[in-house]
């Protein structure tokens, strides 16, 4: 790839496991800047957007600021604290209760779901999402977008060197993390963790590639 692809192209992993793929890949793609290199969680963006829109009954583009954090995988973290639906806060729509129970774990095992209920996967579904995802990163958006990206150890605590799904805005072919959110509860302190300890794992276990 890096002898014929041009330096400035912009690439997306879907293959599994997609945050440890893309990390392999931007390691061998000598050349072409890391940042130009990721992993696609937007899928599992579009799913809690689907999902909280059947329970509250609204149209997916009345949601704003969904995050999907971490691993592309089931224990991805879909945050909905930030979030507002029709400009109101989502956690005064939804249960909590719902959302604990319910709303996480079928994000996170969504993929799973269709292919026992269907005997296939969502090609259909991660193809519009892989075009969201480079749509928005070639055109530019102030939406907030979910999307697998090499982490610097000074992104919300996050180690560095890993493929991890953040929520970002993007202008122009470039990516931008929302920053300032507050990290601190125990729900989310304890997701992040998961998630980060698998991705940690999975590194371990391809060390020998990179």
């Amino acid at each position: 790839m890096s002898d014929v692809a041009s330096r400035d192209c912009k690439t997306i992993v879907v293959g599994n496991p997609a945050n440890t793929n893309c990390l392999i890949l931007q390691h061998y793609a000598k050349g072409i800047p890391k940042e130009n290199f990721t992993a696609m969680t937007r899928l599992d963006h579009n799913r809690a957007l689907t999902q909280l829109a059947l329970k509250t009954g609204s149209k997916v583009t009345d949601i704003k600021k969904l995050a999907i954090w971490g691993n592309h995988s089931p224990t991805m973290y879909p945050d909905v604290r930030n979030c507002t639906i029709g400009g109101k806060p989502a956690n005064s729509l939804i249960d909590q209760t719902w959302k604990v129970d319910s709303f996480t774990p079928r994000v996170q095992k969504r993929g799973a779901e269709i292919i026992d209920l269907r005997g296939a996967s969502s090609a259909a579904s991660a193809g519009n999402a892989a075009i969201d995802h480079m749509r928005d990163w070639a055109l530019g958006s102030e939406e907030w977008q979910s999307k697998g990206i090499l982490t610097d150890g000074k992104m919300y605590g996050i180690p560095e060197g890993l493929i991890f799904s953040v929520p970002v805005t993007t202008t122009p072919g470039k990516i931008h993390v929302v920053e300032g959110l507050d990290m601190s509860d125990e729900l989310t302190v304890k997701s992040i963790k998961k998630t980060t300890d698998e991705l940690l794992d999975e590194r371990k276990a391809v060390e020998h590639l990179l």
